[in-house]
C-alpha cells in the first residue's frame, strides 16, 4: 500500500521582510507610473515617516498583506499625511496586481498630480 507523502509545512513569511520588500516594489511601480525616482522611505534608520518618498504632494501608505482593513489603512494614511499631501494606500496581496485606494472625492486631485508630475519630466 502506498502512503501519501507528508505535506510540507508552510514556510512562515517574515512580515517585516514582506513589508520592506512590498515598499520597495511599490516604489518601483510608482516610479514607472509617475516617471520620477521613488524609493522606500524607511530605509535610513526609520527617520522618514513615509513608506515611499519621491512624490511631492502625495503620502503613500503601502500594505503588502493578504487581507486589508481598507478604512483603517486609509485612516492611517490620512493621519500620517502632512498638511497639503494627498493620502493614498497601495495594496497587493500575493499573486495579485497592485491597487491604489483613495477617497473618491480626491480622485481628481490624484489625476492632476499624476498629470503635472509627468508633464514636468
Amino acid at each position: 500500500m502506498k502512503t501519501k507523502p507528508k505535506p510540507r509545512p508552510k514556510r512562515r513569511i517574515n512580515s517585516k521582510r514582506k513589508g520592506k520588500d512590498g515598499e520597495q516594489e511599490a516604489a518601483n511601480v510608482l516610479s514607472e507610473i509617475f516617471g520620477v525616482s521613488c524609493r522606500r522611505g524607511q530605509q535610513f534608520s526609520g527617520l522618514e515617516g513615509k513608506d515611499v518618498v519621491g512624490l511631492p504632494g502625495l503620502h503613500v501608505e503601502v500594505k503588502r498583506v493578504e487581507k486589508l482593513c481598507l478604512y483603517d489603512s486609509l485612516d492611517q494614511a490620512t493621519r500620517d499625511a502632512a498638511e497639503g499631501e494627498l493620502p493614498i494606500v497601495v495594496h497587493r496581496p500575493s499573486g495579485r496586481p497592485w491597487v491604489a485606494i483613495v477617497e473618491l472625492t480626491k480622485l481628481p486631485q490624484l489625476a492632476t498630480l499624476l498629470f503635472l508630475t509627468r508633464a514636468a519630466q
